[in-house]
């Protein structure tokens, strides 16, 4: 089955990259709603940098969960990222990044006192760089955003953009070893199909050194197709059969 129920686990972090011609989004969407209809207990903390709430709400809708519902319930926190960024870069901060840490910060302790099924999104890592924050700070928040969410017994998703593919950039390399599996999203080399929207494998990310999934390397990537109320996966070659 892909992708893998129950990744990521508690205190796992789940890398995923994607390319211009291969988007991820359906894949965190679909994690998104996985998580929140695992439990009554389950909680979701997601930080968005390029995405407004419209666009999550809308997407979650086509799979049955309503995000309007869950924001009233406190079971999902939205963190529109560029309202604590933003005014840091205006203001020439040292910690460009501190305020949506420590944002984070709290809804995860607050998640840890209720003893609930932690989750927190970040989408995308990239985007952070794109506005001007610079690698250095990014690279600490991540780390930070890392072991906080390792601490407070939550599980972790970060997407991060690859724009120049075969050539990992800085916060690629750094992300690498810092996650338990990277679930590595591309495109066909001959493009985009009509049967056939792009490839995902799974590798293990240098966190972990006794992978629990079955890894998928790029020679044998899952193939996967858009449709518009999601995504079906299928082995390469297959086309129909639906994994």
């Amino acid at each position: 089955m892909f992708p893998p129920t129950k990744l990521p686990l508690p205190q796992e972090v789940l890398l995923i990259t994607d390319e211009l011609l291969a988007p991820a989004d359906f894949l965190l969407h679909r994690q998104l709603a996985a998580h929140m209809k695992e439990s009554k207990d389950s909680r979701c903390v997601l930080i968005s940098v390029s995405e407004d709430l419209g666009r999550w709400k809308s997407v979650a809708q086509r799979s049955n969960l309503n995000l309007a519902q869950s924001l009233d319930l406190q079971s999902l926190a939205f963190i529109d990222a560029m309202s604590h960024v933003s005014p840091a870069l205006d203001e020439s901060s040292r910690t460009p990044l501190k305020a949506l840490y420590m944002n984070v910060l709290e809804h995860l302790k607050r998640s840890h006192l209720d003893e609930a099924k932690a989750l927190v999104v970040l989408d995308d890592i990239a985007a952070l760089e794109w506005i001007g924050v610079p690698l250095v700070d990014i690279l600490r928040f991540a780390r930070a955003l890392c072991a906080t969410c390792r601490k407070y017994n939550a599980s972790l998703i970060i997407r991060h953009h690859i724009t120049t593919p075969g050539e990992p950039d800085d916060i690629l390399r750094n992300l690498l070893q810092l996650c338990t599996y990277h679930m590595d999203v591309f495109p066909l080399s001959t493009g985009r199909s009509g049967s056939v929207s792009g490839q995902v494998a799974l590798h293990c990310g240098a966190a972990t050194s006794e992978p629990t999934h079955k890894l998928i390397p790029r020679s044998t990537a899952i193939q996967y197709r858009l449709t518009d109320t999601g995504s079906v996966f299928f082995d390469r070659g297959t086309g129909s059969g639906v994994l």
